[in-house]
């Protein structure tokens, strides 16, 4: 059984260079040492904070310096661009009436990146 993911929770990007921290409003008012998070905590710069730099060629500030530089990959400052819901959520516990993100959920960026739980946070309840 995986673990529930809350605020402060460690995220990795597929085309990031650096990890980053999901941020959790504490809006549903369910808590695990800190809030714990559901599948619609996917706000760009709210709830996901920047993986430092993007190697993503879908990330038009990429592909330009890229092309400025002949081809050479250049990356640059991540923009996460998450517009769709975490999948899968937990089919057995809600949070504000949603499902909670578990440490198997994945939440995709625009640009291509698979954005990934690498820790949940806690490890007290499980799903």
């Amino acid at each position: 059984m995986p673990y529930v993911v809350t605020g402060g929770a460690m995220l990795q990007c597929s085309f990031g260079l650096a990890p980053s921290t999901l941020m959790v409003l504490p809006l549903n008012k369910v808590f695990q040492t800190l809030p714990v998070a559901n599948i619609m905590d996917n706000k760009p710069f709210v709830n996901i904070l920047p993986f430092g730099m993007c190697t993503s060629l879908a990330n038009p500030a990429v592909a330009s310096a890229t092309a400025a530089a002949l081809g050479v990959l250049v990356p640059m400052p991540c923009t996460p661009m998450t517009v769709a819901p975490w999948s899968p959520g937990s089919v057995t516990v809600l949070v504000g009436n949603l499902p909670v993100i578990d440490q198997t959920s994945k939440l995709i960026c625009t640009f291509g990146g698979c954005i990934q739980v690498i820790s949940p946070g806690q490890a007290a309840v499980m799903d």
